[in-house]
């Protein structure tokens, strides 16, 4: 069998479902992409047992049938080709050989029939939103999972549908990422899923800020994202994420006003001499100023000031100023609210002018 395609045509699915394909696998079948031919179409899918990506490129071919490639190498390949080319994909029995102007490739292809397939339960829940509500909701959130966390249900993203809102939250223990959308389920029932931590990663890759709708659909055990030219498949952690809503501060009296550009800019050069392991950083409020200070074991120091609007009392508390940078960060506004209390409760951080996405960060003893 013979497939042909332009570069392009090939190039972008095959970026699409590469960042599904670990270097290192367990199994040589998952460092290589299924590939399934029929009718002028071509399907390319990327697993690796526990995500699947299946994406789809038109090009010209005289029959049908399923092999592998390696993917490293044919992504690799394909990049390095110029711009307009024409590739040619021929098969011979364990081998495939790749042709484009006067380059030529020999690539070893593995069983088809030995590439595994993530069996999804029937779809129990359906729900369709602008691709750019689902990305916006995940890239307010991520960056609080959790990383190989014992507690394994921390190490994703919690996706709930209540209140006739759909609200993404994320934590690591120490700080807590909560945005949401107005959202109501057609059948009126409530949804609760934990998406991977790599399923996560990947949807944000692969998501746009389009208008279009996409469509999400919730069984027993899995996710699966349809986009325009993509089918996204995942596994779904079985655990029950912990009450978030505890977590959120419920009596803070002191509210801080301040510009997040020179909050964030005046954070990360204090932080430079910050401790590296602990990364604390010292907040002190006085009516109108917020002073910045962090030192280090060896006894350097640095100190920003900025004006603020604050009215309350003094206030001395520490914070890991990594986690404050991540916030500020991933809100867009000119202004932030920063609600704390006293010096052992966390602060609560949104955008001034929407409560959309709130953000929880503990304090630090320093």
């Amino acid at each position: 069998m013979k497939l042909s395609a332009k570069r392009e045509s090939l190039l972008k699915p095959l970026l699409q479902v590469g960042g599904v394909v670990e270097r290192r696998q367990t199994l040589p079948i998952l460092s290589n992409l299924l590939f399934s031919v029929k009718n002028d179409r071509l399907n390319i899918t990327a697993t690796d047992l526990e995500v699947e990506l299946r994406s789809t490129a038109e090009v010209q071919c005289d029959g049908e049938q399923d092999f592998t490639l390696p993917a490293r190498k044919l992504i690799d390949i394909c990049k390095a080709l110029p711009e307009g080319a024409n590739i040619e994909i021929s098969l011979e029995g364990e081998r495939a050989t790749l042709k484009s102007g006067k380059s030529r490739f020999t690539l070893s292809i593995l069983p088809a029939q030995d590439f595994p397939a993530i069996e999804s339960t029937a779809t129990w829940e359906r729900l369709s939103l602008p691709e750019k509500v689902l990305k916006r909701l995940i890239e307010k959130t991520q960056f609080a999972m959790a990383q190989q966390d014992v507690r394994y249900y921390l190490n994703g993203m919690f996706l709930e549908v209540k209140e006739k809102q759909l609200r993404t939250v994320a934590t690591d223990g120490h700080r807590l990422a909560i945005s949401e959308a107005p959202f109501e389920m057609e059948s009126g029932t409530e949804l609760e899923v934990i998406l991977p931590r790599k399923a996560v990663l990947e949807l944000s890759r692969l998501l746009s800020d389009s208008d279009d709708n996409v469509e999400l659909e919730i069984s027993s055990n899995h996710a699966r994202v349809n986009l325009s030219g993509a089918s996204f498949t995942t596994k779904l952690i079985d655990g029950r994420y912990p009450d978030y809503r505890g977590v959120l501060p419920q009596n803070s009296d002191k509210q801080v006003i301040a510009d997040r550009e020179a909050l964030r800019h005046a954070l990360q050069r204090a932080s430079i001499l910050s401790n590296e392991k602990y990364r604390g950083i010292r907040f002190k409020l006085h009516s109108g100023v917020l002073e910045l200070l962090a030192h280090n074991p060896e006894q350097e120091e640095a100190e920003e000031e900025l004006e603020v609007n604050y009215d309350g009392a003094d206030l001395v508390i520490g914070f890991n100023v990594g986690y404050l940078i991540d916030v500020l960060s991933v809100i867009q506004s000119d202004q932030v609210s920063i609600m704390l209390s006293d010096p052992n409760s966390s602060c609560l951080i949104h955008a001034e002018d929407t409560d959309e996405s709130r953000y929880v960060v503990m304090p630090m003893r320093l």
